[in-house]
Protein backbone atom coordinates (compact mmCIF):
# COMPACT_ATOMS: atom_id res chain seq x y z
CA UNK A 1 0.00 0.00 0.00
CA UNK A 2 3.16 2.18 0.96
CA UNK A 3 4.10 1.94 -2.59
CA UNK A 4 1.13 2.44 -4.52
CA UNK A 5 0.72 5.72 -2.36
CA UNK A 6 4.16 6.45 -3.69
CA UNK A 7 3.83 6.17 -7.02
CA UNK A 8 0.68 8.43 -6.96
CA UNK A 9 2.67 10.81 -5.89
CA UNK A 10 5.31 10.40 -8.16
CA UNK A 11 2.49 10.57 -10.95
CA UNK A 12 1.05 13.78 -9.53
CA UNK A 13 4.02 15.91 -8.54
CA UNK A 14 7.56 14.92 -10.13
CA UNK A 15 6.94 13.27 -13.72
CA UNK A 16 6.63 16.38 -15.41
CA UNK A 17 9.85 17.79 -13.37
CA UNK A 18 12.00 15.04 -15.02
CA UNK A 19 10.46 16.25 -18.92
CA UNK A 20 7.47 14.55 -19.14
CA UNK A 21 4.45 15.66 -19.87
CA UNK A 22 2.37 16.96 -16.41
CA UNK A 23 -0.66 14.68 -16.03
CA UNK A 24 -3.06 17.31 -13.91
CA UNK A 25 -6.28 15.68 -13.96
CA UNK A 26 -5.28 12.81 -16.31
CA UNK A 27 -3.12 10.91 -13.48
CA UNK A 28 -4.32 6.98 -13.60
CA UNK A 29 -7.01 6.33 -11.43
CA UNK A 30 -6.26 3.93 -9.16
CA UNK A 31 -8.14 0.47 -9.52
CA UNK A 32 -8.92 -0.49 -5.25
CA UNK A 33 -9.78 -3.49 -6.52
CA UNK A 34 -7.26 -4.89 -8.30
CA UNK A 35 -4.47 -3.53 -5.86
CA UNK A 36 -6.55 -5.37 -3.01
CA UNK A 37 -6.54 -8.60 -4.80
CA UNK A 38 -3.32 -8.57 -5.71
CA UNK A 39 -1.97 -7.08 -2.09
CA UNK A 40 -4.02 -10.11 -0.71
CA UNK A 41 -2.85 -12.48 -2.89
CA UNK A 42 0.50 -11.92 -1.84
CA UNK A 43 -0.11 -12.38 2.09
CA UNK A 44 -2.10 -15.40 1.31
CA UNK A 45 0.95 -16.60 -0.64
CA UNK A 46 3.46 -15.59 2.57
CA UNK A 47 0.63 -17.65 4.51
CA UNK A 48 0.94 -20.68 3.01
CA UNK A 49 5.01 -20.50 2.44
CA UNK A 50 5.37 -20.41 6.38
CA UNK A 51 2.99 -22.92 6.50
CA UNK A 52 5.22 -25.34 3.99
CA UNK A 53 8.06 -24.30 6.31
CA UNK A 54 6.62 -25.70 9.68
CA UNK A 55 5.64 -29.12 8.02
CA UNK A 56 8.83 -29.62 6.29
CA UNK A 57 10.62 -28.94 9.82
CA UNK A 58 8.45 -31.56 11.50
CA UNK A 59 6.03 -29.32 13.13
CA UNK A 60 2.31 -29.26 13.96
CA UNK A 61 -0.31 -26.40 13.50
CA UNK A 62 -2.96 -26.96 15.13
CA UNK A 63 -4.84 -23.43 14.74
CA UNK A 64 -7.62 -22.28 17.28
CA UNK A 65 -7.51 -20.72 20.45
CA UNK A 66 -5.47 -22.32 23.87
CA UNK A 67 -5.70 -21.83 26.90
CA UNK A 68 -3.97 -22.72 30.12
CA UNK A 69 -5.09 -26.13 31.99
CA UNK A 70 -1.65 -26.37 34.53
CA UNK A 71 1.70 -25.05 34.32
CA UNK A 72 2.28 -27.75 31.75
CA UNK A 73 -1.30 -28.42 29.98
CA UNK A 74 -2.62 -26.02 26.85
CA UNK A 75 -6.26 -26.74 25.53
CA UNK A 76 -6.74 -25.31 22.33
CA UNK A 77 -10.43 -25.20 21.10
CA UNK A 78 -11.57 -24.12 17.98
CA UNK A 79 -15.83 -24.78 17.14
CA UNK A 80 -16.64 -28.50 18.45
CA UNK A 81 -13.33 -29.76 18.59
CA UNK A 82 -10.23 -29.55 21.14
CA UNK A 83 -7.42 -30.59 21.79
CA UNK A 84 -4.99 -30.73 24.95
CA UNK A 85 -1.44 -30.52 24.33
CA UNK A 86 1.37 -31.01 27.08
CA UNK A 87 4.83 -29.91 27.31
CA UNK A 88 7.79 -29.20 29.40
CA UNK A 89 8.15 -25.61 27.82
CA UNK A 90 5.51 -23.22 26.67
CA UNK A 91 6.04 -20.17 25.09
CA UNK A 92 3.35 -17.48 24.73
CA UNK A 93 3.40 -15.39 21.70
CA UNK A 94 -0.09 -14.31 20.94
CA UNK A 95 1.01 -10.82 19.84
CA UNK A 96 -1.19 -7.64 20.16
CA UNK A 97 -4.31 -6.20 18.28
CA UNK A 98 -5.72 -2.97 17.84
CA UNK A 99 -6.79 -0.85 21.00
CA UNK A 100 -10.37 0.82 20.69
CA UNK A 101 -11.06 3.47 23.27
CA UNK A 102 -14.55 3.54 24.55
CA UNK A 103 -16.80 5.75 22.42
CA UNK A 104 -20.04 6.43 21.65
CA UNK A 105 -21.21 5.43 17.92
CA UNK A 106 -18.01 2.94 17.88
CA UNK A 107 -20.20 0.32 15.72
CA UNK A 108 -19.49 2.76 13.33
CA UNK A 109 -15.77 2.68 13.15
CA UNK A 110 -13.15 0.35 11.93
CA UNK A 111 -9.91 -0.40 13.42
CA UNK A 112 -6.30 -0.65 11.41
CA UNK A 113 -7.35 -4.15 10.31
CA UNK A 114 -10.53 -3.11 8.97
CA UNK A 115 -8.42 -1.06 6.66
CA UNK A 116 -6.98 -3.93 5.15
CA UNK A 117 -10.89 -5.43 4.41
CA UNK A 118 -11.80 -1.92 2.85
CA UNK A 119 -13.69 -2.45 -0.59
CA UNK A 120 -13.11 0.90 -2.11
CA UNK A 121 -10.78 3.95 -1.72
CA UNK A 122 -12.55 6.29 0.67
CA UNK A 123 -13.64 10.28 -0.52
CA UNK A 124 -13.01 11.44 2.88
CA UNK A 125 -11.80 9.49 5.78
CA UNK A 126 -11.13 10.22 9.52
CA UNK A 127 -7.84 8.72 11.19
CA UNK A 128 -7.76 8.91 14.66
CA UNK A 129 -4.38 8.25 16.64
CA UNK A 130 -0.79 9.61 16.81
CA UNK A 131 1.58 6.92 16.66
CA UNK A 132 3.26 5.32 13.84
CA UNK A 133 0.22 3.54 12.49
CA UNK A 134 -2.00 6.34 12.19
CA UNK A 135 0.32 7.99 9.98
CA UNK A 136 1.43 5.40 8.10
CA UNK A 137 -2.28 5.38 7.00
CA UNK A 138 -2.86 8.51 6.66
CA UNK A 139 -0.35 8.93 4.76
CA UNK A 140 -1.27 6.27 2.25
CA UNK A 141 -4.88 6.99 2.13
CA UNK A 142 -3.52 10.91 1.41
CA UNK A 143 -1.25 9.93 -1.25
CA UNK A 144 -4.05 7.50 -3.00
CA UNK A 145 -6.17 10.22 -3.44
CA UNK A 146 -8.83 10.70 -0.31
CA UNK A 147 -9.00 13.67 1.93
CA UNK A 148 -7.21 12.55 5.31
CA UNK A 149 -8.67 14.22 8.77
CA UNK A 150 -5.97 12.91 11.80
CA UNK A 151 -7.15 13.26 15.11
CA UNK A 152 -4.56 13.31 17.90
CA UNK A 153 -5.07 13.75 21.37
CA UNK A 154 -2.37 16.30 22.01
CA UNK A 155 -0.59 19.14 19.67
CA UNK A 156 1.40 16.46 16.97
CA UNK A 157 1.55 12.61 16.07
CA UNK A 158 4.92 10.65 17.01
CA UNK A 159 5.17 12.57 20.29
CA UNK A 160 8.01 9.71 21.69
CA UNK A 161 10.31 10.29 18.70
CA UNK A 162 13.18 13.17 18.37
CA UNK A 163 11.40 16.17 18.35
CA UNK A 164 13.17 17.25 15.50
CA UNK A 165 11.93 14.21 13.46
CA UNK A 166 7.75 14.65 14.19
CA UNK A 167 7.83 18.33 13.71
CA UNK A 168 9.63 17.53 10.47
CA UNK A 169 7.06 15.13 9.82
CA UNK A 170 4.34 17.45 11.20
CA UNK A 171 5.42 19.79 8.42
CA UNK A 172 5.50 17.50 6.04
CA UNK A 173 1.84 16.11 6.46
CA UNK A 174 0.17 19.50 6.44
CA UNK A 175 2.61 20.20 3.17
CA UNK A 176 0.75 17.49 1.37
CA UNK A 177 -2.42 18.57 2.52
CA UNK A 178 -3.48 16.36 5.82
CA UNK A 179 -5.65 18.31 7.63
CA UNK A 180 -4.51 17.90 11.62
CA UNK A 181 -6.75 18.66 14.12
CA UNK A 182 -4.89 18.60 17.51
CA UNK A 183 -5.29 18.72 21.37
CA UNK A 184 -8.60 16.93 21.04
CA UNK A 185 -8.16 14.89 23.70
CA UNK A 186 -9.71 12.14 21.92
CA UNK A 187 -13.08 11.30 20.00
CA UNK A 188 -16.16 11.98 22.10
CA UNK A 189 -19.09 10.62 19.84
CA UNK A 190 -19.34 9.42 16.01
CA UNK A 191 -22.80 9.83 14.43
CA UNK A 192 -24.32 8.89 11.31
CA UNK A 193 -25.88 12.02 9.35
CA UNK A 194 -27.16 11.98 6.12
CA UNK A 195 -25.29 8.64 5.05
CA UNK A 196 -22.26 10.37 5.99
CA UNK A 197 -20.09 9.48 9.62
CA UNK A 198 -19.54 13.17 12.04
CA UNK A 199 -17.02 13.15 14.33
CA UNK A 200 -16.89 15.13 17.71
CA UNK A 201 -14.11 15.42 19.54
CA UNK A 202 -13.51 15.49 23.19
CA UNK A 203 -12.61 19.40 22.69
CA UNK A 204 -15.90 20.06 20.97
CA UNK A 205 -14.67 19.77 17.35
CA UNK A 206 -16.68 18.79 14.60
CA UNK A 207 -15.95 16.59 11.25
CA UNK A 208 -18.46 16.26 8.80
CA UNK A 209 -19.09 13.78 5.59
CA UNK A 210 -16.96 11.04 6.47
CA UNK A 211 -17.30 7.76 4.51
CA UNK A 212 -14.44 6.11 7.12
CA UNK A 213 -13.66 6.52 10.69
CA UNK A 214 -10.43 4.92 11.14
CA UNK A 215 -9.54 4.23 14.76
CA UNK A 216 -5.48 3.74 15.49
CA UNK A 217 -4.97 5.02 18.39
CA UNK A 218 -2.80 1.88 19.24
CA UNK A 219 -2.56 -1.65 20.54
CA UNK A 220 -2.86 -3.96 23.55
CA UNK A 221 -1.30 -7.36 24.33
CA UNK A 222 -3.68 -10.39 23.68
CA UNK A 223 -3.48 -11.98 27.06
CA UNK A 224 -7.59 -12.22 27.73
CA UNK A 225 -8.60 -16.05 27.77
CA UNK A 226 -5.40 -17.25 28.50
CA UNK A 227 -5.80 -18.68 31.97
CA UNK A 228 -2.43 -16.61 33.10
CA UNK A 229 -3.68 -16.13 36.69
CA UNK A 230 -4.63 -20.17 36.77
CA UNK A 231 -0.92 -20.89 36.35
CA UNK A 232 0.81 -17.80 38.01
CA UNK A 233 2.18 -15.79 35.32
CA UNK A 234 2.53 -12.15 36.13
CA UNK A 235 1.30 -9.03 34.18
CA UNK A 236 2.96 -5.60 34.19
CA UNK A 237 1.16 -2.82 32.66
CA UNK A 238 -1.56 -5.32 30.57
CA UNK A 239 1.41 -6.63 29.49
CA UNK A 240 3.18 -10.07 30.28
CA UNK A 241 6.34 -9.94 32.60
CA UNK A 242 9.50 -11.09 31.47
CA UNK A 243 13.20 -10.81 32.07
CA UNK A 244 15.91 -10.24 29.61
CA UNK A 245 15.56 -13.89 28.62
CA UNK A 246 11.77 -14.05 27.99
CA UNK A 247 11.43 -15.92 31.10
CA UNK A 248 8.35 -15.29 33.01
CA UNK A 249 7.29 -15.50 36.53
CA UNK A 250 6.74 -19.26 36.36
CA UNK A 251 9.94 -21.36 35.66
CA UNK A 252 8.70 -22.87 32.87
CA UNK A 253 6.90 -20.55 30.74
CA UNK A 254 8.41 -18.06 27.97
CA UNK A 255 7.29 -14.81 26.47
CA UNK A 256 8.01 -12.86 23.54
CA UNK A 257 6.56 -10.32 21.18
CA UNK A 258 4.20 -7.77 21.38
CA UNK A 259 2.32 -9.88 24.28
CA UNK A 260 5.70 -8.27 26.74
CA UNK A 261 5.05 -4.84 25.64
CA UNK A 262 9.04 -3.97 25.18
CA UNK A 263 9.36 -3.37 21.73
CA UNK A 264 6.99 -3.86 19.59
CA UNK A 265 8.04 -5.06 16.84
CA UNK A 266 8.11 -8.23 14.58
CA UNK A 267 11.57 -8.79 13.86
CA UNK A 268 12.16 -8.09 17.88
CA UNK A 269 9.74 -10.70 18.13
CA UNK A 270 11.57 -12.73 15.60
CA UNK A 271 14.73 -12.52 17.24
CA UNK A 272 13.53 -12.91 20.81
CA UNK A 273 12.18 -16.22 19.38
CA UNK A 274 16.01 -17.20 17.90
CA UNK A 275 17.61 -16.44 21.33
CA UNK A 276 15.01 -18.47 23.07
CA UNK A 277 15.61 -21.54 21.31
CA UNK A 278 19.26 -21.23 21.38
CA UNK A 279 19.15 -20.76 25.10
CA UNK A 280 16.53 -24.16 25.36
CA UNK A 281 17.46 -25.78 22.73
CA UNK A 282 21.37 -25.08 21.23
CA UNK A 283 23.12 -25.29 24.74
CA UNK A 284 23.86 -21.40 24.43
CA UNK A 285 22.81 -20.70 28.39
CA UNK A 286 23.20 -17.25 27.98
CA UNK A 287 21.64 -16.72 24.39
CA UNK A 288 19.48 -13.39 24.93
CA UNK A 289 17.86 -10.74 22.88
CA UNK A 290 19.49 -6.57 23.20
CA UNK A 291 16.58 -4.43 22.90
CA UNK A 292 18.76 -1.60 23.09
CA UNK A 293 19.94 0.56 19.67
CA UNK A 294 17.14 -1.21 17.87
CA UNK A 295 16.54 0.20 14.45
CA UNK A 296 12.99 0.71 12.95
CA UNK A 297 11.48 2.72 10.29
CA UNK A 298 8.25 4.11 10.31
CA UNK A 299 6.47 3.93 6.50
CA UNK A 300 5.45 7.77 6.85
CA UNK A 301 5.29 10.18 3.82
CA UNK A 302 8.10 11.26 4.10
CA UNK A 303 9.90 7.88 5.76
CA UNK A 304 11.66 7.74 9.16
CA UNK A 305 14.28 6.18 9.80
CA UNK A 306 15.44 5.97 13.69
CA UNK A 307 17.99 4.16 16.44
CA UNK A 308 18.76 4.50 19.44
CA UNK A 309 17.88 7.57 22.08
CA UNK A 310 16.39 10.83 21.65
CA UNK A 311 17.81 14.24 22.45
CA UNK A 312 15.74 14.42 25.45
CA UNK A 313 16.41 11.08 26.54
CA UNK A 314 20.09 11.55 25.91
CA UNK A 315 20.30 14.66 28.13
CA UNK A 316 18.62 12.69 30.90
CA UNK A 317 20.78 9.64 30.48
CA UNK A 318 24.13 11.80 30.41
CA UNK A 319 23.63 14.99 30.88
CA UNK A 320 23.43 18.32 28.38
CA UNK A 321 26.46 19.32 28.86
CA UNK A 322 27.75 15.44 28.30
CA UNK A 323 26.44 14.89 24.49
CA UNK A 324 26.81 16.63 21.28
CA UNK A 325 24.48 16.86 18.86
CA UNK A 326 24.86 17.32 15.08
CA UNK A 327 21.81 18.29 12.91
CA UNK A 328 21.39 18.49 8.87
CA UNK A 329 18.60 20.07 6.96
CA UNK A 330 18.42 19.80 2.84
CA UNK A 331 16.78 18.90 -0.29
CA UNK A 332 17.18 15.62 -1.94
CA UNK A 333 18.93 15.41 -5.01
CA UNK A 334 16.23 13.68 -6.69
CA UNK A 335 14.14 17.09 -6.13
CA UNK A 336 17.67 18.74 -7.21
CA UNK A 337 16.01 20.13 -10.85
CA UNK A 338 12.33 20.82 -9.37
CA UNK A 339 11.25 23.84 -11.06
CA UNK A 340 9.87 25.23 -7.73
CA UNK A 341 11.19 27.66 -4.73
CA UNK A 342 14.00 25.61 -2.66
CA UNK A 343 11.68 26.33 0.49
CA UNK A 344 9.22 24.17 -1.64
CA UNK A 345 11.10 21.27 -2.03
CA UNK A 346 10.44 18.16 0.86
CA UNK A 347 13.54 18.43 3.27
CA UNK A 348 15.39 15.72 4.70
CA UNK A 349 16.05 15.90 8.35
CA UNK A 350 19.00 14.48 10.14
CA UNK A 351 20.29 14.17 13.74
CA UNK A 352 23.49 12.27 15.10
CA UNK A 353 23.47 12.47 19.19
CA UNK A 354 26.96 11.57 20.82
CA UNK A 355 27.77 10.71 24.52
CA UNK A 356 31.18 11.83 26.39
CA UNK A 357 34.33 12.35 25.14
CA UNK A 358 34.83 9.74 22.83
CA UNK A 359 31.60 10.55 21.17
CA UNK A 360 29.94 7.41 20.93
CA UNK A 361 27.20 7.55 18.75
CA UNK A 362 24.30 7.13 21.04
CA UNK A 363 20.91 8.42 18.35
CA UNK A 364 20.53 8.46 14.53
CA UNK A 365 17.37 10.22 13.58
CA UNK A 366 16.60 10.55 9.35
CA UNK A 367 13.37 11.92 7.97
CA UNK A 368 13.15 11.97 4.31
CA UNK A 369 13.56 9.72 1.19
CA UNK A 370 15.84 6.34 1.32
CA UNK A 371 15.86 6.70 5.10
CA UNK A 372 13.86 3.14 5.36
CA UNK A 373 17.09 1.49 3.49
CA UNK A 374 19.84 3.45 5.44
CA UNK A 375 19.32 2.67 8.51
CA UNK A 376 19.67 -0.80 8.70
CA UNK A 377 23.81 -0.35 8.29
CA UNK A 378 24.01 2.34 10.49
CA UNK A 379 22.01 0.19 13.06
CA UNK A 380 24.99 -2.51 12.81
CA UNK A 381 27.67 0.21 13.96
CA UNK A 382 25.21 1.43 16.40
CA UNK A 383 25.29 -1.99 17.75
CA UNK A 384 29.26 -2.08 17.47
CA UNK A 385 29.79 0.76 19.32
CA UNK A 386 30.81 3.05 16.56
CA UNK A 387 31.77 6.59 17.52
CA UNK A 388 31.72 10.17 15.35
CA UNK A 389 35.14 9.24 14.64
CA UNK A 390 34.02 6.18 13.38
CA UNK A 391 31.54 7.65 10.95
CA UNK A 392 34.17 10.48 9.69
CA UNK A 393 36.62 8.09 8.53
CA UNK A 394 34.29 6.27 6.52
CA UNK A 395 34.27 7.21 2.75
CA UNK A 396 31.19 8.71 1.54
CA UNK A 397 29.14 7.02 -1.32
CA UNK A 398 28.42 10.01 -3.35
CA UNK A 399 25.93 10.73 -4.50
CA UNK A 400 23.50 10.04 -1.97
CA UNK A 401 21.77 11.31 1.21
CA UNK A 402 23.43 8.51 3.60
CA UNK A 403 26.57 10.62 2.91
CA UNK A 404 25.50 13.47 5.28
CA UNK A 405 25.48 11.24 7.97
CA UNK A 406 29.56 10.85 7.70
CA UNK A 407 30.25 14.24 6.88
CA UNK A 408 28.35 15.90 9.43
CA UNK A 409 30.34 18.75 10.87
CA UNK A 410 34.05 19.49 10.14
CA UNK A 411 36.04 16.34 9.50
CA UNK A 412 38.84 15.95 12.66
CA UNK A 413 37.56 18.47 14.84
CA UNK A 414 34.10 16.92 16.08
CA UNK A 415 36.08 16.49 19.56
CA UNK A 416 36.76 20.43 19.63
CA UNK A 417 32.72 21.05 19.60
CA UNK A 418 31.79 21.20 22.81
CA UNK A 419 28.05 21.38 25.14
CA UNK A 420 24.68 20.16 23.55
CA UNK A 421 25.24 21.76 20.03
CA UNK A 422 23.14 22.28 17.26
CA UNK A 423 26.06 23.50 14.57
CA UNK A 424 25.03 25.12 11.28
CA UNK A 425 22.57 23.08 9.61
CA UNK A 426 25.22 21.49 6.58
CA UNK A 427 23.05 20.00 4.07
CA UNK A 428 21.40 23.47 4.00
CA UNK A 429 24.13 25.92 4.25
CA UNK A 430 27.11 23.94 2.97
CA UNK A 431 25.85 21.30 -0.07
CA UNK A 432 25.53 24.06 -3.02
CA UNK A 433 28.99 25.82 -2.32
CA UNK A 434 30.69 22.50 -1.78
CA UNK A 435 28.48 20.64 -4.42
CA UNK A 436 27.81 18.42 -2.11
CA UNK A 437 24.40 16.84 -3.62
CA UNK A 438 22.40 14.47 -2.12
CA UNK A 439 20.32 11.84 -3.90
Amino acid sequence: MWSAATIADTLKHDVEHYGFPSLGDAVPKLDWAKLKKARDGYIKRLNGIYSNGWKNAGIDLIEGYGAFKDANTVVVTKGDESWELTADKIVIATGGRPSLPPTDGLEHCIDSDGFFDMEELPKVVVVVGAGYIAVELAGVLNSLGSEVHLVVRKGKALRTFDPAISDGLDAEMIKAGIHIHRNTNGVKKVEIQNGKKTVTTESGDTIYGADVVLMAPGRVPNVENLNLDKVGVKLGRKYIDVDEYSNTSVPNIYALGDVCGVVELTPMAIAAGRRLSDRLFGGIENAKVSYENVPTVVFSHPTIGTCGMTEPQAIEKYGEENIKVYNSKFANLYYGIFDVEQADKPKTIMKLITAGEDEKVVGIHVLGMGSDEMMQGFGVAMKMGCTKADLDSCIAIHPTASEELVTMGAWGTSAQVSGAISPPLNGAAAAEPKLKSKI
